[in-house]
């Protein structure tokens, strides 16, 4: 992310917490910038491993409440991927994509294929329906640990 976009964020996140009367704490702040720094999709735990690991003095309770915050401003995005294990991922300037979810390594493959848009675009229509978003996950597995019998991505 660009100096711009964090700036963006940054006001976003400022304008909300000020709007909904919540403190701006230098945590909560810590937060958002791990977050907006990380470029994979994340669950609570690693987040606040994470930040623990950069010194930030940070509880496990402030990492879940702050993210409920920036759940509430639109500026993550929460997804079910299975396992009862929520993962997230930045939404801000955020691009339509799918998923695919390896049920070996549970890597998470995004993917962006314009026929998508044109399938929600013509059955809306055929439906008399709005479509205002779409969310698409694929499970299966991918083929480097059968072809390799290791994977990268494996934890």
């Amino acid at each position: 992310m660009n100096a711009d976009e964090k700036k963006k964020v940054q006001k976003i996140f400022t304008e909300y917490l000020e709007k909904h009367g919540h403190r701006k704490t230098t945590e909560r702040f810590a937060i958002l910038d791990e977050v907006y720094s990380t470029e994979d999709h994340f669950d609570v735990d690693s987040l606040y491993t994470l930040i623990k690991k950069k010194k930030h003095h940070v509880s496990r309770a402030t990492v879940y409440n702050t993210i409920e915050l920036l759940l509430n401003s639109e500026l993550i995005m929460k997804h079910q991927f299975g396992k009862n294990l929520a993962r997230f991922e930045k939404s801000f300037a955020y691009k339509q994509h799918d998923h695919m979810i390896c049920e070996d390594c549970e890597h998470i493959f995004e993917f962006c294929d314009p026929r998508i848009q044109q399938i929600q675009s013509t059955v809306g229509n055929l439906l008399h329906f709005s479509i205002t978003s779409h969310s698409l996950n694929l499970f299966g597995k991918c083929n480097e640990l059968a072809q390799k019998g290791t994977c990268q991505y494996k934890n």
